[in-house]
């Protein structure tokens, strides 16, 4: 199993769909790096040289921000949001979304799981 980016590629994949395991690399980026590096996008990822793999992590390492030091960055943008809390933060905090969609019946992904709240239809004033 290659490892590259210190993400283990599944073997039996082609090489454009075996890079998308690690996180930023989408269909895009994948097809780019195979082009630059002049490999057949068909090839199986076990099927790749010592050099092809060390070739795909050091444009990697030089030119893309990948796995954790991508994931470092998402984070510090999501705190940067908060710290000056601005309307995004808020959403963020609240655990709420925060590209403007409806959340009265929907959002569940980011709200959770429903919260039941008692003795609402039997109170009468």
């Amino acid at each position: 199993m290659p490892r590259i980016a210190g993400v283990d590629i599944p073997d039996r994949k082609p090489v454009r769909f075996a890079l998308r395991y690690i996180h930023g690399i989408g269909p895009k980026i994948a097809d780019d790096i195979l082009a630059r590096l002049q490999l057949d996008p068909a090839k199986r990822a076990s099927d790749l040289t010592d050099t092809e793999v060390a070739q795909i992590a050091q444009l990697l390492d030089q030119e893309y921000l990948v796995e954790g030091a991508l994931r470092r960055q998402v984070n510090q943008n999501i705190q940067r949001l908060r710290d000056i809390k601005c309307y995004r933060g808020d959403r963020h905090r609240r655990g709420l979304p925060t590209r403007g969609q409806r959340t009265k019946c929907n959002a569940r992904t980011r709200k959770g799981k429903k919260k039941t709240v008692a003795g609402k239809k039997g109170v009468k004033g």
